[in-house]
C-alpha cells in the first residue's frame, strides 16, 4: 500500500534575510526651536514632511500670540464677546482647558498678558538681551528687581481666569482683558496630531519632535524608538527606548529665557503670582501615552516646585527631574542616566479629565 503519512511542506529559506530599511528623517527650525520628523519607511518622508509643515502652519495661524492676524489675537481684541473660531483653535482651546482642570490650574492658558508684561511679547529670538530702564528710572531700593512696568496689574486678577472661558462647539468667549497663551499644550498636542496623521495616512511608523515635545505613532523601528534626553549641551544626559505609541515631554526653566531690567526671567509662570516659578527644577521630563499628557505633567511639576516629586509619583508617571544644582531625581521606573539606550521605558497612565468649561 502507498505510504499516506502526512509530510511537512517544504520550507522556503530566504538565503539573505530581509533587513528593515533604516528610518529616514528631516529637521528644520520652527517656533524658535527644532522640529524633527522620523519615519520608518524612507519612501514616505517627503509626503510626511508636507503633512507636518501644513499642520504647523495651521496651528501658527490659529494660536500664535505674536501674530496680529492670528485667531487668538482677534479673540484678545473681542472685548469679551463670543467669537466663532476654526476647528483647529477650538481643539487647541479644548485641550488647554482640560490641562488646566486636570492640574488645578497649574497649567493655565490665560497667561499671555502677564508674559507680555514681563517682556515676552514677541518670538523669543527677537527679544533684546536686556530691556532695562534707563539708570535714572530704576528702583533705588531694589535695582535688580523688576520695576513696576514689569508687574503692574498682574496681581489684580481675581480667581482662575481659565474657568471663565466658555467653549461651545466652534464658539469661544474669552473674558475682556485676557490674552490666551496656548504654548504649554498646543505644541505637545500638535506633536501628537502630526505623528498620528503621518502614521494613519502613509502607513509608516512616525516620530515627531517639536523642541522638547515628542510623540510617536505606528509601528516603531526594530528595537523601538531610541531617544537621547538632554535639554541642552552641558546638562545631565541619558537615553531611553520608547515602545509603539510612547511619548515624551520636557519642560524647562533654562530654555526660553530673557533679561528684563537686570534679571533673568523664564517663561514658566506660576498662575498664582503671574511671575516666573521659582527654579527648583531646571528641567522635568516625563513619559506618557500622549505628548499632551506628558507635557501637562512636566509643566505643572515646574510650577509645583518641591511638591513635584510626590505629585508625579502619585500619578504613576515615569519622570526625570534635574534640580537647580544639576542633581537628577527619577520616579516611577525612569532608568538611571546612561548614554546607551538599553532600557525600555514604560509610559505613564496620566489621565486627563475633560474640563467642565470645555463641554
Amino acid at each position: 500500500m502507498p505510504d499516506r503519512t502526512p509530510r511537512p511542506a517544504p520550507v522556503e529559506v530566504d538565503p539573505e534575510p530581509r533587513l528593515q530599511p533604516e528610518p529616514a528623517s528631516a529637521e528644520w527650525s520652527v517656533w524658535s526651536t527644532k522640529a524633527r520628523l522620523v519615519v520608518t519607511d524612507p519612501a514616505t518622508l517627503d509626503e510626511a514632511h508636507r503633512i507636518v509643515v501644513d499642520q504647523l502652519a495651521a496651528v501658527d495661524a490659529a494660536a500664535s500670540r505674536f501674530r496680529d492676524d492670528s485667531e487668538v489675537s482677534r479673540l484678545a481684541a473681542a472685548g469679551g464677546e463670543p467669537r466663532r473660531v476654526s476647528p483647529v483653535l477650538a481643539e487647541l482651546i479644548g485641550v488647554a482647558l482640560t490641562a488646566a482642570a486636570s492640574t488645578n490650574g497649574d497649567v493655565d492658558p490665560t497667561l499671555g498678558g502677564p508674559l507680555a508684561a514681563l517682556g515676552y511679547d514677541r518670538d523669543i529670538a527677537l527679544i533684546p538681551v536686556d530691556r532695562r530702564r534707563p539708570a535714572h528710572r530704576r528702583r533705588r531700593d531694589h535695582p535688580d528687581e523688576p520695576g513696576e512696568s514689569a508687574t503692574a496689574g498682574l496681581a489684580v486678577r481675581r480667581g482662575p481666569a481659565w474657568r471663565r472661558i466658555t467653549l461651545d462647539g466652534d464658539q469661544v468667549t474669552v473674558p475682556a482683558g485676557i490674552q490666551l497663551d496656548l504654548g504649554a499644550t498646543a505644541k505637545a498636542h500638535t506633536a501628537d496630531r502630526c505623528a498620528a496623521l503621518v502614521a494613519d495616512r502613509l502607513g509608516t511608523g512616525a516620530l515627531v519632535s517639536l523642541g522638547g515635545d515628542l510623540a510617536t505613532a505606528g509601528a516603531p523601528p526594530a528595537g523601538g524608538w531610541r531617544v537621547h534626553v538632554q535639554d541642552r549641551p552641558g546638562e545631565p544626559a541619558g537615553s531611553v527606548t520608547l515602545a509603539a505609541g510612547g511619548a515624551l515631554a520636557t519642560s524647562s526653566t533654562i530654555g526660553r529665557r530673557w533679561r528684563r531690567e537686570g534679571r533673568v526671567l523664564h517663561h514658566i509662570l506660576d498662575p498664582r503670582t503671574c511671575r516666573p516659578a521659582p527654579v527648583v527644577w531646571r528641567t522635568v521630563t516625563g513619559a506618557a501615552t500622549s505628548c499632551l499628557a506628558a507635557n501637562t505633567a512636566t509643566t505643572a511639576a515646574l510650577v509645583r516646585g518641591r511638591g513635584a516629586v510626590g505629585w508625579l509619583t502619585a500619578l504613576g508617571l515615569p519622570a526625570r527631574l534635574v534640580g537647580a544644582d544639576g542633581a537628577v531625581v527619577t520616579v516611577n521606573g525612569w532608568p538611571d542616566d546612561d548614554p546607551t539606550p538599553t532600557d525600555w521605558l514604560r509610559t505613564g497612565p496620566l489621565a486627563l479629565s475633560r474640563s467642565e468649561a470645555a463641554r
